[in-house]
C-alpha cells in the first residue's frame, strides 16, 4: 500500500474548515484505493504570528520539504492588515514559495456543464471553456527590489521592481509548452513588452525557446488585451503563460468564467521530484468564517491536482474531479453558486465536502 507524507497547513479565516472537507475526502479515496495519507499539521499565516510571531516558523517550511507536498486552506485577514509588509500573513505564503522552489503557479478554469448559469457570462462564451493559466511564482515584482524614500519636494514615493532572468523566464515557459504539448498545443505568452523592459526580455526569451516546440502553436498578447479577451472569447485560449503579476491578476479574473472563484483549485510546483503546495485561488474569506458558508470545492478540486502532480496518482484524482462533478449534476450547490431562479438544494461548507466524498 503506498503511503504519502503531506504537510497540512489551515491556516486563517475559512482556511480549517474547507481543509476538513478536503481531508474527508481523501479518507474516501484512501477507504476505496488503499493509498494511505499521513498529515503534519503546520502554521503559517496570521495564526503562526499569533502563535510565534512570524507568518513563516522555520520548523513550518523543514517539514515542508520533508513532505511529498503539502496542502494549504489560506492566509490573511483583517487582523493582521496594519503590520508591516514582513509581518504579514502574505509574507509567510511567499517565503515558502521560495523556500521550496515553487515557480510554476497551475491555475485551471473549467467550466462544469451543470454551472454554466452561475457565470455571469452568456452561455454561449463560457461554453467548453478549459484554460490553463501558468504563472511565474517566485520572480518579478513581488520579488524584486522595493522601498520608500522622500523627494527634495518632500513628497514621499514608493517603488517596486519588476526583474526576471533568461533562467526564471526560460524555466516558466518551459513548464507551460510541456503543458501545451499535453494538451491542445496552443500557448499564447502574456506581457507589457510595448512598454516594459522586462516583458521585452519575456518574449525575446519565450520566442528563442519556441524552437524546442514546434508542434506548439505560440501566440502573444499585451496584458491589457488579454484582459478583454478572456471576456470577449474565452475559448480561443488554451494553456496562458504569463509574469508572476499578471498571472496573479489574469487567473482571477478567468476564475469568473467558471461562475465562482471558490470552485477554482491551484497547484504551485518546482523541480521534478521536490514537493508542490496546493491550494485554492480565493482568500481567506474572515467575513464568513466559522459560519458553514464556504465552498470547499476549490480545495477538494485542489487535492485532486495534489494527487495527479506531486503523488502520480491520476486514477485517484479522477476519482475526486467525477465526484465533484456528480454533486452538482445532482443539483447541490453552495451559495457562492447558486443562481436566481434555479431548482437547487442549498448546502453549507460541511454538507458538500460530505457530499463529494460519498461520491467517491
Amino acid at each position: 500500500m503506498s503511503k504519502f507524507k503531506i504537510a497540512l497547513i489551515k491556516g486563517d479565516g475559512i482556511g480549517p474548515e474547507i481543509v476538513v472537507e478536503a481531508q474527508k475526502v481523501l479518507a474516501a479515496v484512501s477507504k476505496k484505493t488503499g493509498v494511505e495519507f499521513v498529515y503534519t499539521e503546520v502554521l503559517m499565516g496570521g495564526v503562526a504570528i499569533d502563535a510565534t510571531g512570524v507568518p513563516l516558523p522555520e520548523a513550518t517550511a523543514e517539514i515542508c520539504k520533508a513532505s511529498d507536498a503539502v496542502l494549504l486552506g489560506a492566509v490573511g485577514g483583517f487582523k493582521w492588515d496594519t503590520l508591516p509588509g514582513h509581518l504579514r500573513p502574505e509574507a509567510g505564503l511567499l517565503g515558502l514559495r521560495k523556500a521550496l522552489g515553487l515557480f510554476a503557479n497551475l491555475r485551471p478554469a473549467v467550466i462544469h456543464d451543470a454551472l454554466i448559469d452561475a457565470s455571469t457570462l452568456k452561455s454561449e462564451v463560457v461554453r467548453g471553456v478549459d484554460i490553463m493559466a501558468v504563472r511565474e511564482l517566485t520572480g518579478g515584482v513581488y520579488f524584486g527590489e522595493r522601498g520608500r524614500g522622500v523627494e527634495s519636494t518632500g513628497e514621499e514615493f514608493a517603488y517596486d521592481t519588476d526583474k526576471y532572468n533568461t533562467m526564471e523566464v526560460e524555466r516558466i515557459a518551459r513548464s507551460a509548452f510541456e503543458i501545451a504539448m499535453k494538451r491542445g498545443k496552443r500557448l499564447c505568452s502574456v506581457d507589457k513588452a510595448n512598454v516594459l523592459e522586462s516583458s521585452r526580455l519575456w518574449r525575446e526569451t519565450v520566442i528563442k525557446l519556441s524552437k524546442e516546440f514546434p508542434e506548439v502553436e505560440l501566440s502573444h498578447m499585451y496584458v491589457d488585451n488579454a484582459a478583454m479577451q478572456l471576456i470577449r472569447y474565452p475559448l480561443q485560449f488554451d494553456v496562458i503563460v504569463t509574469s508572476n503579476l499578471f498571472g496573479d491578476i489574469l487567473s482571477d479574473e478567468a476564475s469568473m468564467l467558471t461562475g465562482s472563484i471558490g470552485m477554482l483549485p491551484s497547484a504551485s510546483l518546482g523541480e521534478k521530484g521536490k514537493p508542490g503546495m496546493y491550494e485554492p485561488i480565493h482568500g481567506s474569506a474572515p467575513d464568513i468564517a466559522g459560519m458553514n458558508l464556504a465552498n470547499p470545492l476549490g480545495t477538494i478540486l485542489s487535492t485532486a491536482m495534489m494527487l495527479r502532480y506531486s503523488l502520480g496518482l491520476e486514477a485517484q484524482a479522477k476519482l475526486i474531479e467525477n465526484a465533484v462533478t456528480k454533486v452538482l449534476e445532482d443539483g447541490y450547490r453552495t451559495k457562492d453558486i447558486t443562481t436566481p431562479g434555479g431548482n437547487f438544494k442549498i448546502v453549507g461548507t460541511i454538507e458538500m465536502g460530505s457530499l463529494v466524498a460519498e461520491r467517491i
